[in-house]
């Protein structure tokens, strides 16, 4: 499977709601298997010509936009003609017009599909900003009598405070999609590289920082050349939340209680004490001198290629370049490391927010009952969808499930529809994970899980974020000047005045507005 070009930062400081984990990544083909079964699932259902639903030439046509995740398609289908598409359309006796957009410019084209004039039945966002800046415009259409009367399954699956975060005016404007895990990243290590070097795994940062060092300047491969990286990072800092929890913040628009207020992680003093300790690495060449041009590809060909020893990996990466690097390295040995612990005995990572999409109707939809029916159709089906047929693509065997990965991986394509609403299933979850081989996926999750520094705000957007936050998000460029030594450590300071000035005082006050309603 080619890499997809759009997947350009894979979890990019964690903007990684979907199409994030998904297009948002560069991802190869053993970490989309993961990816797409256990956050979207797996399905077949037969590869006939695209027909009339159930043969009925008097079918409800109704047109989508959604995101192909960078998926490609097998041989003679695509989004519009294939076995999983030809599966739901039969059995909801609908005739689906499918729009993908090309995933690099994806949030664009949307924007300019609502400004067209020529709208569809329904498209998936995965912007809150953009979801609400829409809803405040009139732009869709309420759906809360929908939902009572089409949408049984959805109002059964989707927690009622999900449900609280898309409504405008006491009305429901959005079907929410969920998340099925609450982080993504843990440290990983190689532990024949440790030993080599008779070295512990590292708790605190201190031992973390002479690990790196030791690995970039140690020969840790023993093949006598100075060709290994301490750490790895990808552009925009993707890859470094552990390192921000062990100075007590987090990137990834998370909002702190301090002194009884709101604050935003990227403006307090703990992340410019982060960026010192990235400088000092860097100015060491001890941190990857090629991190601001890293892509999501490029750190797993590294990872993979033997030249990265410790690195911040995804929940899903075992099954991926770590497991691509036992495979070409067969003394490759990787093990979980605890979360750096910092100066202050603080650790932890970013948290995912429980919403990672929006299914929105325009307002002048003339089949808003018929999308719902869609909807609540995934939310009924959403073992079969993630799972596909038992006894075809899976099966019970000793009381697990067990997966035919051929026919699996040839199906890919199949969770740009079902991740169109996610609903969590623990134990589905898990079984799903425990399938997939002795990867510690399960173990992985549950090792991120009490370590996570949840966002204090999760509210809806703001009126000044929807009219600041993508300004004010290049502003964090200077963070990776700063590391390389392009811009002096006190432009941080210079940033949060900017920040301040040019919108964040007003996001701040709002939010904080916000905060006083919840206690």
């Amino acid at each position: 499977m080619p890499i997809n070009k759009a997947c350009k930062n894979g979890i990019q400081r964690g903007k990684d709601n979907d199409p994030r984990l998904f297009a948002g990544n560069v991802l190869w083909l053993p970490v989309l298997v993961v990816l797409i079964l256990l956050v979207t699932g797996c399905m077949d259902t037969g590869g006939a010509k695209k027909e009339q639903p159930s043969g009925n030439p008097k079918a409800k046509t109704i047109n989508i936009v959604i995101s192909n995740l960078g998926m490609t398609f097998p041989a003679g289908m695509d989004e519009n003609d294939n076995r999983y598409l030809n599966y739901i359309e039969q059995n909801t006796g609908l005739d689906i017009q499918v729009n993908t957009p090309p995933t690099e410019v994806y949030n664009e084209k949307l924007d300019v599909i609502m400004s067209s004039g020529n709208l569809p039945d329904m498209l998936h966002t995965y912007e809150p900003v953009w979801f609400d800046n829409y809803v405040k415009q009139g732009a869709f259409m309420p759906l809360d009598e929908l939902i009572d009367k089409y949408g049984p399954h959805l109002k059964e699956k989707i927690p009622a405070e999900v449900w609280e975060r898309v409504k405008y005016g006491g009305k429901i404007y959005a079907i929410p999609s969920l998340n099925e895990v609450t982080g993504v990243e843990l440290m990983y290590a190689r532990k024949d590289w440790l030993e080599r070097l008779g070295l512990e795994p590292p708790e605190t940062l201190d031992e973390y920082y002479e690990v790196i060092r030791a690995f970039a300047q140690d020969d840790p491969d023993g093949n006598g050349i100075q060709d290994t990286i301490g750490l790895i990072f990808t552009s925009d800092l993707g890859r470094s939340s552990p390192f921000f929890g062990a100075f007590g913040t987090q990137l990834n628009d998370t909002w702190f209680e301090r002194d009884g207020q709101l604050v935003y992680g990227s403006t307090l003093p703990e992340t410019k004490e982060a960026l010192a300790f990235f400088a000092k690495l860097y100015r060491e060449n001890l941190l990857d001198r090629e991190f601001p041009l890293n892509l999501q590809n490029n750190l797993f060909e590294k990872i993979e290629d033997g030249q990265v020893g410790l690195f911040s990996a995804t929940w899903y990466d075992t099954r991926g370049p770590i497991a691509a690097n036992m495979k070409k390295d067969p003394n490759a040995e990787w093990i979980p490391l605890e979360y750096p612990i910092g100066p202050g005995g603080q650790k932890g990572v970013y948290g995912k927010d429980i919403i990672r999409g929006y299914n929105v109707i325009p307002a002048e939809s003339k089949h808003a009952a018929e999308v719902i029916q869609l909807l609540d159709f995934i939310a009924e089906n959403y073992k079969t969808l993630k799972l596909g047929f038992e006894n075809e693509i899976w099966w019970w065997q000793d009381g697990k499930i067990v997966t035919d990965f051929a026919l699996h991986d040839e199906h890919l394509y199949r969770g740009i529809y079902q991740s169109l609403v996610d609903v969590p299933d623990e134990l589905l979850f898990k079984e799903r994970l425990d399938s997939l081989g002795d990867f510690n996926l399960y173990d992985n999750l549950q090792r991120i899980t009490p370590n996570i520094m949840p966002s204090a705000f999760y509210g809806v957007p703001t009126p000044a974020m929807g009219k600041y936050s993508k300004k004010l998000g290049t502003m964090e460029d200077v963070f990776t000047k700063i590391i390389m030594g392009l811009e002096p450590l006190d432009a941080f300071d210079e940033y949060v005045k900017q920040w301040k000035e040019q919108g964040g005082d007003e996001i701040t006050k709002e939010v904080n507005e916000w905060y006083a309603k919840q206690k």
